[in-house]
């Protein structure tokens, strides 16, 4: 499975400039063993990441709001990480780094178990087509793999504008043993403060479209001795 389809985007010349002047130190390109975070960031805090950051708009916001914690992106696609870039650099943050890659090698092969402390996926493709709910990110297997690079007690945090979508991760959430619905009773969460509202998200409520936030705590459930993470 792969966590997203290549669109064509216009990259500005700032974006592009962004990439090639900035790219050596906040970018992170594919490593032939599995990141020592520590060393990447120059020192040890708490970590987030978010998986398909767009334009990056969260994870600046989130990176400015918590200087004390580091916050690794990943999105493939060249015009939002351009757009990060240019922001990292009008803002001075340095607790952010980038990976243009598909999320689901990073996961498998990039980080090391249990070096995750939070995980976003916000708004990610819906594929609103039944014959293609199969490249949906938030499956049962993508789940496990998650899980990896949580330890227990990590959180997940997912988000959604289209409601079977949202009904789909509640579902595939609450049947994972690997992970456990944060909100009491179950069920989704209101929009928690630590998910800063977007200017997609800003669209989609002037659209009409409700907004699904659900929270979830990584279990100590360890997959069976033997079991390797497919990539």
């Amino acid at each position: 499975m792969r966590s997203f389809v290549r669109r064509a985007g216009r990259l500005t010349p700032s974006q592009a400039r962004a990439i090639e002047s900035l790219w050596s130190h906040f970018g992170i390109d594919p490593p032939s063993t599995p990141l020592d975070l520590d060393t990447v960031f120059g020192r040890h805090a708490a970590r987030t990441l978010e998986i398909g950051f767009g334009d990056g708009d969260n994870l600046a916001t989130l990176a400015a709001r918590h200087p004390e914690r580091d916050y690794l992106g990943v999105e493939v696609h060249d015009p939002g990480v351009g757009r990060l870039l240019l922001r990292i650099e009008r803002e001075g943050l340095e607790n952010i780094r980038v990976a243009r890659h598909d999320a689901v090698e990073v996961i498998n092969h990039w980080l090391a178990p249990d070096s995750i402390d939070e995980l976003l996926v916000f708004f990610p493709d819906p594929w609103h087509k039944k014959r293609h709910h199969k490249r949906r990110l938030i499956q049962a297997g993508f789940l496990e793999q998650l899980a990896r690079v949580m330890p227990p007690g990590a959180r997940l945090h997912l988000a959604t504008d289209w409601a079977p979508y949202a009904e789909d991760m509640l579902i595939t959430c609450d049947a994972s043993p690997a992970f456990e619905n944060a909100q009491p009773g179950g069920g989704y969460a209101a929009r928690p403060d630590t998910r800063p509202t977007t200017k997609f998200e800003r669209r989609g409520l002037r659209l009409g479209h409700e907004v699904f936030d659900l929270l979830c705590k990584r279990t100590d459930w360890q997959p069976p001795q033997g079991d390797q993470p497919s990539g």
